[in-house]
């Protein structure tokens, strides 16, 4: 089996460094008060677009750089290595709202919606989450209505990423029957009359990402803003679940190497019953089942990354890697609040919000409850 060292090269080494030159200049100094704003500033985007890095992987042609899947994994573990999930799921969330583009657009639609996004002069995100729905996505209720050369759009859509700022939003409405086979995406601008932020969304973790609720009301889209055919929208959803779920795993199994990083550093320093906490075998025994876990779920989300890239089908083992990584993540978060005692709880200790942004991990991007059912049908 390839090591963790095989898969990454000279160019995945450069561009490691230069994300992590830009968080420690540009995102670790301003973290906590980020956090305690709900977001961070919408120039943060453009210096990230500067350096390229809101392009990784993109064509050329829409201002992207060539890259590869690995590529994606060394921008989204430096990310999270600031230690605000929230900081790095903003900052990326047009990285599950232009893949729809690029996959069903025109020519036309994709140099008109995402040159400017790679640039970071506008912000993008991906409706697709209902108030009624949550991950029951074919039956998602916003209805889009033909009406000559525009849709007329009514609904509502919440836990929206970056939803309270978004320029743009690709949008899963309905414009056919029930189920799937209904199911379109349109862009929006988000000036669009009919189009308001109707609440912004106060959240466990992820402080520092603004996260709305949507409305739109007889909101008119032009009919050029429909991604391929009316009733491609699912598919375009699905096509996108698969980097997303490897995205979430990356996070996850990043946040838990953090939460071990941490958890050592705190247990050479603190002491109690005058000796340091990592001369207890208790301490030291519990740090090697949590760098076990850490190291197992590293390689096998790195794994299915390879096969992936390789262009094999692996909505089941990214489902898998998905499950496994963002359990491993609470269960090391949670060994690592433990491991500081008082201090994990306390807001200004890293492991504290660590803890707290780990939690939606077994969430977002479909529950762990429904990866098992698209495991098992596939198993089955």
């Amino acid at each position: 089996m390839q090591s963790s060292l095989d898969y990454f090269g000279e160019t995945h080494h450069i561009l490691r460094q230069t994300v992590a030159r830009f968080v420690e200049r540009e995102v670790k100094p301003f973290v906590d008060e980020w956090e305690e704003a709900g977001e961070f500033p919408r120039e943060l985007y453009r210096k990230a677009g500067e350096i390229g890095l809101l392009g990784v992987n993109y064509p050329e042609e829409y201002g992207g750089s060539p890259a590869d899947i690995f590529h994606e994994v060394v921008l989204t573990e430096e990310l999270t290595r600031s230690g605000s999930g929230g900081v790095s799921a903003g900052l990326m969330s047009l990285s599950i709202a232009l893949p729809p583009i690029l996959a069903l657009g025109t020519p036309e639609q994709k140099e008109r919606f995402i040159p400017p996004v790679l640039r970071g002069e506008k912000v993008a995100a991906l409706g697709i989450t209902e108030p009624g729905g949550g991950s029951d996505v074919a039956n998602l209720r916003t209805r889009a209505v033909r009406d000559g050369d525009h849709y007329v759009v009514n609904g509502s859509k919440t836990m929206i990423t970056s939803g309270t700022r978004a320029d743009q939003v690709t949008l899963a409405v309905r414009t056919g029957g029930p189920g799937h086979r209904g199911i379109s995406l349109l862009v929006v601008e988000t000036d669009t009359p009919g189009f308001s932020v109707s609440k912004k969304l106060r959240k466990m973790g992820w402080w520092a990402s603004d996260t709305a609720e949507l409305s739109f009301e007889d909101m008119r889209v032009p009919a050029e803003n429909l991604l391929g055919e009316e009733g491609a929208g699912f598919y375009g959803i699905m096509n996108n679940f698969q980097k997303e779920r490897l995205y979430l795993a990356l996070m996850a199994n990043t946040t838990a190497a953090l939460a071990l990083e941490e958890s050592i550093k705190y247990a050479r320093l603190r002491e109690a019953f005058g000796k340091a906490l990592m001369g207890f075998q208790v301490t030291r025994h519990k740090l090697v089942d949590m760098a076990t876990l850490v190291e197992v779920s590293r390689e096998f989300t790195y794994r299915i990354a390879a096969k992936i890239q390789a262009g094999e089908n692996m909505v089941k083992e990214i489902s898998m890697a998905k499950i496994f990584a963002t359990d491993i993540c609470d269960r090391v978060c949670h060994a690592a609040v433990q491991i500081h005692g008082g201090y994990g709880y306390m807001r200004e200790c890293l492991v504290e919000r660590l803890y707290r942004d780990s939690r939606i991990l077994s969430i977002g991007g479909g529950t762990s409850e429904i990866m098992k059912e698209i495991i098992s049908k596939m198993m089955l």
